[in-house]
């Protein structure tokens, strides 16, 4: 599996993946999964892949030499949408190539893609390219893609990232949400490929694979588990059972009709005479723990 995610900034781009595939828990091997294509001055695209390994290397070679019946291009296309939809024929060329002949196998044609960058002329674009070849693009309102293993570094991002952030701020924002992923996710793992483009530049701006020897990424690690830590342990428990008049940090206040759905037990099922015992609060526990 895999987990990659693109921003796109007023500044600029941020584009990181990891290189972990997996056939079982016994074959694990390392792909890199961001390809650039570049013309310095004049245009410069990443594509991000997660799905389908012999799929998604298929589709990197076949749109570096595909070109359409009125001469376009990965090279030499006008735009970034004309190159997203280049992208997406060239996924349909190879589904209909291998689809079939990989569903008898019971492989089912898996891609998904993360494709941004910038052509002279024109802003920075992110699009989202699906198995079908069909693609979306980024906009303010929603500002990043994830492909593969999303759910563990998704909340930062969605707390942190929004167009104004920085080029810094969003790589560093990155490198959170796959270092929770990380901690969560086996099938994910070193190395990592960042890179980070300035908008206007028609280049790549800053690029890195980092490994476990990468000091940057062992202290974003140490420190934002650290930091977080911290934060929880600032939190205030919650009051429950609380007086009506009661204000702040209340959970559950003794005016609240808030029940359990309970379930009725089958006849023959011996049932106390007495109700339950009252719940105990949190702060009726603490004082029976210090007498």
């Amino acid at each position: 599996m895999t987990y990659c995610v693109g921003m796109r900034l007023n500044a600029g781009l941020v584009f990181l993946s990891d290189s972990r595939t997996n056939a079982g828990v016994d074959q694990v091997g390392t792909f890199r999964k961001l390809s650039v294509f570049e013309i310095p001055g004049d245009r410069m695209m990443v594509m991000m892949t997660a799905g389908n390994l012999s799929i998604s290397q298929s589709i990197r070679q076949l749109l570096s030499e595909l070109k359409t019946e009125d001469g376009h291009s990965i090279w030499n296309a006008p735009n970034m949408y004309e190159a997203a939809r280049l992208l997406g024929e060239a996924v349909r060329q190879v589904h209909a190539r291998d689809a079939q002949s990989l569903s008898a196998f019971g492989i089912e044609f898996n891609v998904s893609i993360i494709f941004g960058g910038q052509i002279k002329g024109e802003r920075c674009r992110l699009f989202q390219v699906y198995s079908a070849g069909n693609f979306i693009e980024a906009h303010d309102e929603n500002t990043y893609f994830q492909i593969g293993e999303a759910k563990y570094g998704k909340p930062i991002i969605d707390r942190v990232v929004t167009p104004a952030t920085s080029l810094d701020d969003a790589a560093k924002c990155a490198l959170i949400s796959m270092d929770s992923t990380l901690r969560s996710n086996v099938s994910v793992g070193l190395p990592l490929d960042l890179l980070v483009y300035e908008s206007g530049r028609l280049a790549v701006t800053h690029f890195v694979t980092i490994d476990e020897r990468n000091e940057y990424f062992q202290m974003i690690r140490n420190t934002w588990g650290h930091q977080l830590k911290s934060v929880f342990e600032g939190l205030t428990a919650p009051l429950w059972d609380a007086a009506p008049e009661t204000n702040g940090n209340v959970l559950h206040s003794t005016n609240t009709g808030s029940k359990p759905v309970r379930m009725a037990a089958p006849p023959g099922v011996a049932m106390p005479a007495v109700s339950a015992a009252p719940l105990q609060t949190l702060s009726q526990q603490f004082h029976d723990g210090q007498q």
